[in-house]
């Protein structure tokens, strides 16, 4: 584990995603400003900060339950970013995009996931 989080992919993938969440929250309603926006944002960014924080602990186990973290806070991004599309705050392009990003995110994390899980 020398290496730093940020060559991580995962943790590559999920600031991209955080970035793509922030621009899209932008348009969204002003009475949403401390609502949903904010809470996607927050959720959003605890899938990036986890993994790096798991990472720098330099022990799997750690890792592996952090990695843990990140993939529940994928869970409520996704969840978050329905919910966005059903109220009709995120086009169909900007959910579908977000989505795909999510999914493919959550892919990467399962590999970390399976290349570190501790021995039972």
């Amino acid at each position: 584990m020398g290496q730093s989080y940020r060559d991580l992919f995962a943790w590559q993938k999920a600031m991209r995603l955080v970035i793509e969440i922030y621009k899209c929250t932008r348009s969204f309603p002003r009475d949403e400003t401390f609502g949903l926006a904010a809470q996607l944002r927050r959720t959003a960014v605890m899938i990036p900060t986890s993994i790096a924080d798991g990472q720098s602990r330099y022990s799997p186990q750690e890792f592996f339950s952090f990695l843990g973290r990140a993939r529940g806070a994928l869970a409520e991004v996704e969840t978050e970013l329905i919910l966005c599309a059903e109220l009709g705050y995120l086009t169909t392009e900007q959910s579908e995009n977000l989505l795909g990003m999510a999914a493919e995110l959550g892919k990467i994390l399962n590999g970390l996931v399976n290349a570190i899980r501790p021995a039972a």
